[in-house]
């Protein structure tokens, strides 16, 4: 196993009141696996990353409870030090936006050889030739001119690629891809996750997809993680999540996704409603007030993931009655 989060609480202190944008999350990952956390946004994906990275900005936010053991340590008993040295080398981030996510004023070979030097300790020459190595690898052509040339002389599928290469260069263990095709179109979508699985697969590093658009991880992910209102309320192999959804919200999610085997003029089914105010949760399930399955037991009491098949999890009183796919 390579990482392991266990009952992952993190809370953001405001004035409007306590935000629980991470409320009891558990999930793991081993070696060379692909896994994915879906969800719409705010839903927790984004800070649980940042949670496992050490980045929760303090204040106002805090890990105020929970485990995160890497390769048999736990990083919260790490203190900023030790957290430096994991973070980029053995546990590397690739972020939504790479134009905000590189520093505008640096070459990319800056950008690049930095953490190589660091990390590494490659001298100069070194850095910049593993770097051209790595440029080379994620498809960027003539890849020494690249290394003087700044973010804004590259396109946003280029840019992305110098996030993943800069991702991989000092070879971690996992990566946390959060939304990392969010602001490409879709052509450049599919060739940007399909360069990550097949450069994560040769170099054997287990990645973590995080991402709004079940219909984007059903090609990549080996397992799912559905997240609603900082919790995870339906978790199993890709296959299962797809095939025989347990969650009202997964097969709201699946409904909403267009269909190339359905009619051009089939319409959308999508879910009522809007997400729930993470300072403001209502009682029981807080699925139950979008949820065309409630009960009234839903709104008395908050269900807790049980086995609905071979490792298969879901959180729903009425999952039995769910099921039938995503047709």
């Amino acid at each position: 196993m390579l990482l392991e989060v266990r009952r992952l609480r993190t809370q953001f202190f405001t004035p409007e009141g306590v935000v629980r944008a991470v409320d009891g999350v558990s999930f793991d990952i081993q070696e060379g696996e692909t896994v994915a956390l879906v969800g719409e946004s705010g839903c927790g994906k984004s800070v649980s990353a940042l949670s496992i990275m050490g980045l929760i900005p303090n204040p106002p936010g805090r890990i105020v409870e929970g485990e995160i053991h890497f390769r048999g340590r736990d990083l919260r008993l790490l203190d900023p030090e030790g957290m430096r040295k994991i973070r980029g080398k053995e546990i590397a981030m690739i972020f939504q936006e790479p134009m905000t996510s590189l520093n505008p004023v640096l070459t990319i070979g800056r950008q690049l050889t930095e953490a190589l030097e660091m990390h590494l300790q490659m001298k100069p020459q070194e850095a910049e030739n593993r770097a051209m190595e790595f440029l080379k690898l994620v498809g960027i052509p003539d890849p020494q001119r690249r290394l003087s040339q700044y973010p804004h002389q590259f396109s946003g599928g280029m840019r992305q690629r110098v996030m993943i290469a800069m991702a991989l260069c000092c070879e971690p263990r996992l990566i946390l891809a959060d939304e990392p095709t969010t602001a490409l179109d879709v052509t450049i979508q599919a060739q940007i996750l399909e360069l990550l699985k097949d450069t994560c697969r040769r170099l054997q590093v287990a990645i973590i997809i995080i991402t709004h658009n079940l219909g984007v991880v059903a090609r990549y992910a080996d397992r799912v993680n559905v997240m609603y209102a900082g919790k995870i309320i339906e978790s199993g192999n890709a296959r299962d999540i797809y095939q025989t959804p347990r969650h009202p919200y997964t097969l709201g999610l699946l409904r909403s996704v267009p269909r190339l085997d359905q009619p051009r003029k089939a319409k959308l089914d999508p879910i009522d409603g809007q997400p729930p105010d993470l300072a403001d949760l209502p009682p029981g399930c807080s699925f139950q007030v979008r949820c065309k399955f409630a009960v009234v037991k839903c709104v008395r009491e908050a269900p807790s993931l049980c086995e609905v098949g071979e490792k298969h999890w879901s959180s729903c009183w009425m999952w039995d009655r769910v099921g039938g796919g995503s047709a």
